[in-house]
């Protein structure tokens, strides 16, 4: 499956737009960590773009056909998609599928995902709302730390699966997503184009 492919799968599925911009941001940070091992990078971006394109259609995750399995019935039948995608994306969900993240490209899904959105909490509570105005890892290490604040991400797993990766979460992993993440910043509406008035 090609990206173009991919991303109207993601449209016809998901109306939600932070749900969309969530992707887009997987899917940079999965063409960041291609590049850094290596890896094809049109694979592992579609990957990213997919791994929750049917939660918003299936959020029960409980349910035999909530997120992830939907998802993974609906690309299998399509025959357009890779073994490896296929096995990152049930990997993500691991919890819930028994499909453990031992491939590269899995183990990076788990590593960026939780974390694009804790970067776009710590993009949102800048008066600018633009991501691309975080210049300082220490300013994203302080609301880090602060465990009230995006209190749902779980930042032990974010650090696991960096270390899984062989990274440094605040030299290499937090830096890399974010640069990803900046370099689309407009598509992610963290461009600060709808930063607050007040």
């Amino acid at each position: 499956m090609n990206r173009d492919d991919a991303w109207q799968l993601v449209t016809e599925w998901t109306q939600s737009e932070s749900l969309r911009h969530h992707m887009l941001a997987v899917e940079a940070a999965m063409r960041a960590y291609a590049r850094h091992f290596g890896e094809d990078e049109a694979a592992w971006g579609v990957a990213g773009l997919l791994h929750d394109f049917d939660y918003e259609a299936h959020p029960d995750m409980t349910a035999a056909d909530g997120h992830p399995f939907t998802g993974l019935r609906v690309l299998r039948e399509r025959g357009d998609v890779s073994e490896d995608i296929l096995n990152a994306i049930a990997a993500h969900a691991s919890e819930r599928t028994g499909v453990m993240p031992e491939s590269l490209m899995a183990r990076t899904l788990v590593a960026v995902d939780e974390l694009t959105g804790f970067l776009v909490a710590v993009a949102l509570v800048r008066p600018s709302r633009d991501i691309r105005d975080i210049t300082q890892i220490s300013s994203v290490r302080k609301k880090w730390k602060d465990r009230s604040f995006a209190a749902p991400v779980h930042r032990e797993e974010i650090e696991a699966a960096a270390q899984r990766l062989g990274v440094d979460l605040w030299q290499e992993h937090i830096p890399r997503v974010l640069d990803a993440m900046k370099e689309i910043a407009a598509d992610l509406a963290l461009d600060g184009s709808r930063a607050s008035s007040a």
